[in-house]
C-alpha cells in the first residue's frame, strides 16, 4: 500500500482533541516535530506512544529553528549551524523514541527548510549529512522529482519520493505557496481524487497542467481543516486503486 504521511507533534490543541490520534487511524507514517519549529519533549514522547500503539512509523521533522514563525519562513544560516541543529533534533527524538521502545525509520524536513532543500543543493546537501550523523540507515523523504532526492540518493540514502494530497501544484512541480489563495486542499473528495491521480503517476496542476508524479508516499497535514476526513477519503481512495489493480 502506498504509504501515507502525516506531520504531527506541533500543536498541542490537536493532541487534547484527539486529532493525532484519529488520524493515526488511516495513515501510515508520522513525522515528529523535534523542537526547531514547534513540540518538546514531552510532546515528542506522546508522540511517540501513540504511535507504538496505533503500529505508525515514526520519523523525524526538523527545522529551521524558529518558533515564532513555525518554521515557515526562510533562514539562511552557516551550513555547520544548520547541519548541528538538524542533527540535533534528530536525535533528541531517536533518543525519546530509544526511551520508548521506538526506532525512527524517516526523517522529512519542515516547512520552508524542506521547500529551500527542494531548489538549493546545498541546503539538501547539509540535511543529508546531518541524518547521516545520527543514522546513515534512515530513509529521508523529499518533493517527488526534485534536486533534493538526487542529491540523498547520492549520499547513499534511501529516499522516499514525496506528493500532497492537501496542497496544490505549480506548473512546475513546487508546492502552491501557502501565501497564496488555493494553496490548500480542503475538501475531501478533492483530495482523494488528488490521491488517486498521484498513485497513478499525475498531478494537476493549479494552472491545469498535468505533471508526471512518481511518489512512494503521501502527505495529509495534520493542521490541514478536516484532516481527519480527508486522511478517511483518501485512504479508502488508495485502497480502492490497489484492489483493483491486484484483482
Amino acid at each position: 500500500m502506498m504509504d501515507i504521511n502525516s506531520d504531527m507533534g506541533e500543536i498541542n490543541r490537536l493532541l487534547d482533541d484527539g486529532t493525532y490520534e484519529k488520524l493515526m487511524e488511516y495513515v501510515t507514517s508520522i513525522n515528529v516535530a523535534c523542537g526547531g519549529h514547534a513540540g518538546d519533549e514531552t510532546m515528542m514522547a506522546a508522540m511517540v506512544v501513540l504511535a507504538k500503539e496505533k503500529g505508525v512509523n515514526v520519523g523525524a521533522h526538523p527545522s529551521y529553528p524558529d518558533r515564532e514563525h513555525f518554521g515557515r519562513n526562510d533562514m539562511n544560516m552557516d551550513a555547520n549551524e544548520l547541519l548541528d541543529t538538524v542533527r540535533d533534533q534528530i536525535q533528541l527524538l531517536a533518543d525519546i523514541g530509544t526511551n520508548n521502545g521506538v526506532n525512527l525509520s524517516h526523517v522529512k524536513a519542515h516547512g520552508a527548510l524542506y521547500n529551500r532543500a527542494v531548489i538549493d543543493e546545498d541546503i539538501a546537501q547539509t540535511i543529508g549529512e546531518a541524518i547521516i550523523q545520527v543514522d546513515p540507515l534512515l530513509k529521508v523523504m523529499g518533493l517527488a522529482g526534485s534536486k533534493m532526492l538526487s542529491i540523498f540518493d547520492g549520499l547513499g540514502l534511501d529516499t522516499m519520493a514525496e506528493a500532497f494530497t492537501d496542497r496544490t501544484y505549480e506548473s512546475d512541480g513546487t508546492l502552491r505557496n501557502r501565501e497564496f489563495n488555493g494553496a490548500l486542499i480542503t475538501d475531501p473528495d478533492k483530495a482523494a481524487f488528488q490521491a488517486k491521480n498521484m498513485v497513478e503517476g499525475t498531478v494537476i496542476s493549479f494552472e491545469g497542467k498535468a505533471i508526471e508524479m512518481n511518489a512512494q508516499t503521501i502527505c495529509i497535514h495534520s493542521d490541514t481543516p478536516n484532516a481527519v476526513a480527508i486522511a478517511e477519503a483518501v485512504r479508502e481512495e488508495i485502497k480502492k486503486g490497489e484492489k483493483s489493480n491486484y484483482i
